[in-house]
């Protein structure tokens, strides 16, 4: 089977032939019909989360799929083979840039029955983090105030409108340009990031998600009231998830330089951080199914493209800006024994 794999960290994907995989106990094969893009994918291929997420080149890089059932292991008994499924593979097991992969039962949930594979491709990894920001960790509540920062982005597309099903007020920071499709998303508030200074525009929010880095969460942490949570998801990590992820301590002392100026603020402030990195969970992805069937949750596609144009398309990340996420179609929809 065609792959697209990292070879060398911070050299472009290679299309490399692989042997089909086979599916162990508790574990499903399935043919990938399209694979989203993330930012996250183009940090690990240039070795910059080696130290909390480390992976031994060469291995086939890719977090999100949408595919069909081929084959199960012994004791999978939630799924059939036909199934439409999604799914954010668990970490160490990643690599949708494939045409098959094996999924842990866990890790699967059934594709969204409303929407394309292309849009539940696009979905796994930035619903789970919008899902576990905040329901599982900010617990947001009706009436809160929420604000959500690069509301256009993948995430950010994704947790406006969670975050507005949980009956919070939402704030976002978005371009001008994408001030209108903020509103239509659910947010109440919209802030020009480059016009308007969002700490002078807002105060007293319960939670912020942050997925710009160290400076945008030190800004952040002026406008959440005494009690209030900002959590980050594009850094800086803590000594707390250092610990957790089973770092070596000099790892996590090291970690513990890089936010200490946040904490420190944080602490101030009477205000928590958290650096969260989301995990992979199908029950979770259940429910977020439900909501787009429902209507609730509707997926953001930016756009569409072939296997062939991933390298490409990864490396523009940091120059490109994107109105939701990049898919790629892997493969076309895959026959089940049935159909042949």
């Amino acid at each position: 089977m065609k792959a697209l794999a990292v070879s060398r960290y911070k050299q472009p994907l290679e299309v490399v032939d692989l042997p089909a995989p086979r599916p162990a106990a508790g574990v499903v094969l399935v043919g990938v019909v399209a694979a989203g893009l993330n930012q996250l994918d183009e940090k690990l291929r240039l070795g910059e989360f080696a130290q909390i997420l480390p992976y031994r080149p060469p291995f086939v890089l890719g977090h999100d799929l949408a595919g069909t059932v081929l084959a199960l292991g012994p004791g999978v008994t939630s799924f059939s083979v036909g199934d439409s499924v999604f799914s954010r593979p668990r970490d160490q097991r990643i690599g949708t840039f494939a045409e098959q992969i094996v999924v842990a039962e866990a890790d699967l949930a059934l594709a969204p029955q409303t929407i394309s594979a292309e849009a539940a491709a696009g979905l796994p990894l930035v619903a789970l983090t919008a899902w576990q920001v905040l329901v599982e960790l900010g617990n947001v509540q009706p009436g809160q105030k929420v604000l959500i920062h690069a509301g256009a982005s993948g995430v950010g597309t994704v947790a406006i409108q969670l975050a507005k099903h949980l009956g919070a007020t939402v704030a976002t920071t978005v371009s001008a340009v994408n001030a209108d499709f903020a509103s239509d998303l659910g947010a109440d508030v919209v802030i020009d990031y480059r016009m308007q200074d969002f700490t002078t525009e807002l105060s007293d929010y319960d939670l912020v998600l942050d997925p710009l880095g160290a400076a945008s969460v030190l800004r952040s942490l002026q406008v959440v009231r005494p009690g209030g949570t900002v959590i980050g998801i594009a850094g800086p990590p803590t000594p707390a998830f250092a610990k957790a992820a089973g770092l070596a301590k000099a790892l996590q002392l090291a970690v513990g330089a890089l936010s200490g100026r946040v904490r420190r603020e944080a602490k101030k402030r009477g205000v928590t951080y958290t650096f969260f990195l989301m995990h992979a969970d199908g029950e979770q992805l259940t429910s977020i199914a439900s909501l787009v069937d429902q209507g609730v949750i509707r997926p953001v596609v930016d756009s569409i493209i072939e296997f062939d144009e991933i390298p490409a398309a990864l490396e523009a990340f940091a120059s490109t800006s994107h109105r939701g996420k990049v898919v790629a179609r892997i493969a076309a929809a895959v026959p089940t024994p049935n159909d042949k």
